[in-house]
């Protein structure tokens, strides 16, 4: 079961009218989404996804509450295009909720999980050709180790490279327990007491099969080119890298410019046109009820002026 993350506070801090236009950039099973179309009967709400199974659930669970939405099967990196499309210019409030959903964890299949023996997948597009096992057998040394790095902020990623490569060149890696095996013997025995050693390999490997933050990045600050005067952008973000872009992004586009901060008074044109509103993380009763809330974090900003 899939359970929303800061779903009250980010229904909070959207700041939601009756009429609001709203997106939805990370659909998933409808958390957010259902309670945001209970609050806005006069509104719409356009909602992305590229998973077909979320789309079907999430249709079904939208369908009883309202007909005022659209599902958007495509990545949110094409926020702008697809509401050109609809000729929507701009709109009241945004909302991302960067967790992959829980059934998509859950559902062996899909590949996400180390706790879960499942073939090499990761595609949240499952109609995308690059998976984990194109990765997992495809990059070489100094690429695993790259985004191990980068991605997993990992700090056995040679080791583990290594020993991927070495296993891949005797017989394929094909599913996630082989994969987790081969982790587990690349790294000493107080890390594996610590936390599970494939987490971080594996939030690589998902990060770089589904092109995430580079992709975050475009969508956030389209989404801010998109958010009308009032309307606001809120952001939950499950790791550091996710929560380090949408940092420094609300910072760039909220500040004065460094060149003119100092002066007694800033003439109005150069005054930044959006202000942060604040960042939360889950309370603990929250993390009690789920423990996948005890990363989260939600940040929110709004756009003060044209």
């Amino acid at each position: 079961m899939h359970i929303s993350v800061l779903l009250e506070e980010s229904l909070k801090y959207l700041n939601l009218k009756d009429d609001s236009i709203v997106v939805d950039m990370t659909l998933g099973y409808g958390g957010h989404s259902s309670e945001i179309l209970k609050r806005i009967i006069r509104g719409y709400l356009f909602a992305f996804d590229q998973d077909a199974d979320a789309i079907k659930a999430s249709t079904e669970k939208l369908t009883k509450i309202s007909k005022n939405f659209e599902i958007i099967n495509s990545n949110f990196v094409n926020l702008k295009n697809e509401l050109e499309k609809r000729n929507v210019k701009k709109v009241n409030a945004i909302l991302f909720d960067l967790g992959v959903s829980s059934p998509q964890l859950d559902t062996t299949d899909r590949g996400f999980s180390f706790h879960n023996d499942a073939v090499l997948d990761m595609r949240m597009d499952q109609t995308s050709k690059l998976s984990a096992y194109e990765v997992v057998h495809n990059y070489t040394y100094d690429e695993l180790v790259n985004i191990f790095y980068k991605y997993g902020e990992e700090k056995y990623a040679p080791s583990i490279a290594k020993n991927i490569i070495k296993n891949r060149t005797e017989k394929a890696i094909v599913t996630t327990n082989e994969l987790v095996e081969i982790i587990k013997s690349s790294v000493p025995e107080k890390y594996k007491r610590d936390k599970h050693p494939a987490r971080k390999v594996f939030q690589a490997i998902r990060i770089e099969v589904n092109n995430e933050l580079e992709v975050f990045e475009k969508a956030l600050r389209d989404s801010l080119d998109l958010i009308d005067v009032g309307g606001r952008v809120c952001v939950i973000t499950f790791h550091s890298l996710e929560d380090k872009i949408c940092k420094s992004i609300f910072k760039e586009y909220s500040d004065v410019d460094k060149n003119l901060a100092k002066l007694p008074i800033i003439p109005e044109v150069y005054k930044p046109k959006y202000k942060i509103i604040g960042q939360m993380n889950a309370t603990l009763e929250e993390i009690k009820i789920n423990n996948r809330a005890r990363s989260a974090k939600l940040r929110v900003i709004e756009r003060i002026k044209e």
